[in-house]
């Protein structure tokens, strides 16, 4: 099992601490650094700086948003990084959600698992440097009746193949991700509900395309922290946990709140969802339970992340991207080494 450093947003207050981070990840061997966007700091721009100031960790999407971007953007973004990076870049996608895809793109969230596949679809032919010609659903390309021809990209990327992840939560989003995709993007996965909820979706998924897990990346985002204190290590994530759980969508169309109910944590779900929805957010992280904090996150003394980093690996995990907490960078670099020792000490490094 390799390990990932999550960079989070940019913007956020901590920029040069951020890329403190990301080349003492790189220093210590982590094999990947994501960046994120929503509606503030776009993924490109963060990743383009980090890659000039990094010599070998690869540096990834965690996500592209779909609806920002017309896939061949994409395709062109994902060519031009790979190139500058000197083949270090990896190309996570995922739909966002319809608050921000509807309320800041304006595009409309409906059929998100035809529109990924087909994204998908002319992001790779683009990026194969075929003339690009597409007939779906959603994109015609070039479009009929008028001037547009068919053009293939300029740009050579590194390799013939870059690395393609899709950010997945529900069960169809997860099999059509196994079918499609090198790797999955992953929050809130708990090695003990792992095959439930994410990785027999996943299986099924590749076993339609004919196709076995060997090679399919499996990377979720794990919150850390380190110390001795399990319940104040706890706290740290309540709000996180109850952001996500409670308000990360609406009443309806949470699917973190879903995820949540199908680890069995369907009254408690409801609970923090009610108290968030109303304004009450300290209610809604008080609401999260400590056993979805405890089998969701790495918390605890060096020996206790070590154990719980081999039940993420018997589980299925492949990469394992740690979001360390705290306030301070050096809080922040403290967790970073200390998941080098865990790894070794559970015995997963190469």
């Amino acid at each position: 099992m390799r390990l990932g450093i999550n960079l989070g947003y940019w913007g956020a207050g901590m920029d040069a601490d951020n890329l403190t981070v990301a080349r003492e990840a790189d220093r210590l061997g982590y094999a990947v650094c994501w960046a994120a966007e929503a509606y503030g700091s776009d993924a490109a721009t963060v990743l383009a700086w980090v890659a000039a100031q990094t010599e070998r960790i690869d540096v990834a999407s965690g996500i592209f948003q779909i609806p920002a971007r017309t896939p061949a953007m994409t395709a062109m973004t994902a060519a031009t990084l790979d190139s500058l990076s000197g083949g270090r870049f990896r190309l996570g996608l995922g739909v966002s959600g319809p608050q921000v895809s509807e309320g800041w793109y304006g595009v409309k969230f409906d059929k998100p698992l035809a529109r990924t596949r087909e994204y998908v679809e002319i992001v790779r032919k683009a990026m194969s440097r075929e003339r690009l010609t597409y007939e779906g659903t959603h994109w015609t390309l070039p479009l009929p009746g008028g001037p547009g021809k068919p053009i293939k990209l300029t740009v050579h990327p590194e390799r013939e193949r870059i690395p393609l992840y899709i950010a997945a939560i529900g069960p169809k989003n997860l099999q059509q991700t196994g079918e499609i995709a090198d790797g999955v993007l992953l929050v809130f996965f708990s090695p003990e509900h792992a095959e439930e909820t994410t990785l027999g979706h996943l299986r099924s998924g590749r076993e339609a395309a004919g196709l076995t897990m060997d090679g399919f990346d499996v990377c979720p985002t794990v919150p850390m922290a380190v110390g001795d204190d399990l319940d104040a290590l706890a706290g740290l994530f309540r709000p996180y946990t109850a952001l996500y759980v409670g308000g990360m969508g609406s009443r309806k169309q949470n699917f973190y709140n879903k995820l949540a109910q199908r680890m069995g944590y369907e009254k408690e779900a409801a609970v923090i969802q009610e108290k968030y929805l109303a304004g009450d957010k300290e209610g809604a992280a008080a609401a999260v339970p400590r056993e979805l904090i405890d089998s969701t996150t790495l918390i605890g003394p060096v020996e206790r992340i070590a154990d719980r980093m081999r039940a993420y690996a018997d589980a299925g995990v492949t990469t394992l991207s740690l979001a360390p907490a705290g306030f301070t960078l050096e809080e922040r670099l403290t967790s970073l080494r200390a998941g080098v020792e865990a790894l070794e000490r559970a015995g997963l490094a190469d």
